[in-house]
């Protein structure tokens, strides 16, 4: 019940930011959604890095995707200086800060894993999002469709009927018979967006949807595979019923630059 009543709050609110919002506010709202998102995980990857200066995170995030977004919206490719700038911020730029933040040796290695995953983990979603909103604010409906309701599809299909688990390890409550019915409500819910927004139905469609309702399902299994080495259950408990910020945006963080990419390639947006 819980999980029902926070969704009747938090989609229409998300609805209302998709498509009332310029694509510069909707980009903070993003990153401020996320930066709940990266408190979390810097909570989750504290026990691995516990003097590590992981709360830069909450600046570095916001930062990254703000350049990805731009070269997104740039659509032109990285010059030799611009490549170079980015490959010494991952290398010379987090060696440098593990060196002079005095990091203990013995937390360099989880630490850079930490920053290095992410950094893009929690960025290039931000960025992907509100790339795809400034194309077609129509197009994020249709990855939160995808998204949700396989989700739910996925939840209530397993938790009655599963009987094969899918990654007993990394979450034990995921079945196969709920990725199954995950996949089909997502490519059905996109049937319907396609019929209504186009009026036509294309082969390319059909796969894009489905290659993003499959990344959404990894993203959920990445990040519960974050928290069971963390010895978590939950990312947090902001949002009843359905846990933290992180747990709420896991599948969509694989998803929306699958989509984006997606949508480039069958030439389906139309920026405003």
């Amino acid at each position: 019940m819980q999980r029902l009543a926070t969704a009747a709050v938090g989609v229409p609110l998300a609805l209302a930011a998709v498509f009332l919002l310029s694509d510069r506010w909707f980009f903070v709202v993003m990153a401020l959604v996320f930066e709940g998102a990266v408190l979390e995980y810097v909570a989750i990857a504290r026990k691995r890095a516990p003097h590590a200066p992981l709360a830069l995170l909450l600046v570095f995030v916001p930062l990254a995707a703000a350049g990805i977004y731009l070269a997104l919206v740039d659509r032109r490719g990285l010059t030799e200086v611009e490549v170079l700038a980015v490959a010494a911020a991952l290398s010379v730029g987090l060696g440098a800060l593990l060196l002079f933040s005095r990091t203990p040796v013995e937390e360099s290695i989880a630490t850079l894993g930490i920053f290095g995953f992410g950094i893009p983990y929690l960025a290039l979603p931000i960025a992907a999002i509100v790339r795809l909103q400034r194309a077609d604010p129509w197009l994020v409906f249709l990855l939160m469709a995808i998204v949700w309701l396989g989700d739910t599809a996925a939840f209530y299909v397993g938790s009655r009927l599963g009987r094969h688990k899918m990654a007993p390890v990394v979450s034990p409550k995921k079945s196969w018979e709920g990725a199954a019915a995950g996949l089909a409500t997502a490519v059905v819910a996109a049937v319907i967006w396609s019929l209504w927004r186009r009026g036509e139905l294309r082969a390319g469609f059909l796969a894009m949807a489905a290659a993003t309702a499959v990344a959404a399902q990894v993203g959920d299994l990445v990040e519960s595979m974050i928290k069971r080495d963390a010895g978590v259950k939950d990312s947090g408990s902001v949002l009843p019923g359905h846990g933290g910020f992180l747990d709420r945006v896991d599948a969509m963080m694989f998803a929306a630059p699958v989509m984006l990419l997606g949508v480039w390639l069958l030439g389906m947006e139309t920026a405003r």
